[in-house]
């Protein structure tokens, strides 16, 4: 790695080429590239992303102490999670702004974790059978089972499907209501900010996952051409 360039740790997909597939990787990734900033990608199987991380970032509280994105940086330091991260570079290359100060940045956080805790049922599933690498497929099997306390198979039927979608909906609105407020693409209208990143990382996501959950998740949104009209903004960087 050159003295001047970062090293991203992302988790790699089966399919060839290897692409970042996973939301938080993505909003880094994402960040790098509206920075401009030179960075080489570390791929790591889940099985071993603690005994890579360990060594240099402080662990997280709760169930995964050590989880992708994390950024090793030209002075050394090493620094884990999508937010945190952003929150670093910002302060090391404030130009072009991330406008972290913006108004949208809590409220689309809170509708992406919502989303997504929505739809974990449906994608939980999906990540082993159409994303992972054996590698990894035991290690997320084994842990997202004992998360939710029952098998994957079991998650999917009984929580999936209609019910998952029925819950997420409120969010993809609510996300819709905020694009249409200043006319796109962007939250802030023609600027450019992390809200930006943060929700272009489920729509990238959602397409990874297959073309039936990208669109059924544009059709339950109430006006699917302001997602799209996003994905397009932040193709440039993805």
């Amino acid at each position: 790695m050159a003295p001047s360039q970062y090293l991203l740790y992302d988790i790699p997909s089966g399919k060839a080429p290897c692409a970042t597939w996973s939301p938080n990787p993505w909003k880094t990734r994402l960040l790098l590239n509206f920075k401009g900033l030179d960075y080489q990608t570390q791929w790591v199987e889940y099985p071993d992303i603690k005994s890579t991380l360990e060594n240099h970032v402080t662990p997280n509280e709760g169930s995964f102490p050590y989880t992708c994105p994390t950024l090793a940086c030209p002075d050394g330091t090493y620094v884990m999670d999508s937010r945190k991260i952003a929150d670093y570079i910002e302060r090391q290359a404030p130009l072009p702004s991330l406008h972290l100060d913006s108004i949208y940045l809590e409220k689309v956080e809170r509708l992406w974790s919502q989303y997504m805790g929505a739809i974990k049922p449906i994608f939980v599933p999906l990540v082993p059978r159409q994303i992972l690498n054996e590698e990894s497929v035991g290690y997320w099997n084994s842990t997202r089972e004992q998360a939710f306390g029952m098998s994957l198979d079991q998650l999917e039927r009984e929580k999936g499907g209609e019910r998952a979608w029925n819950e997420a909906e409120p969010a993809l609105r609510e996300v819709t209501a905020l694009l249409q407020e200043n006319e796109g693409p962007f939250f802030l209208g023609n600027t450019v900010s992390y809200a930006d990143l943060v929700w272009g990382s489920i729509l990238l996501f959602n397409q990874r996952l297959g073309s039936d959950i990208f669109d059924e998740a544009l059709k339950r949104s109430g006006d699917s051409q302001v997602h799209l009209n996003l994905l397009k903004a932040v193709q440039p960087w993805a």
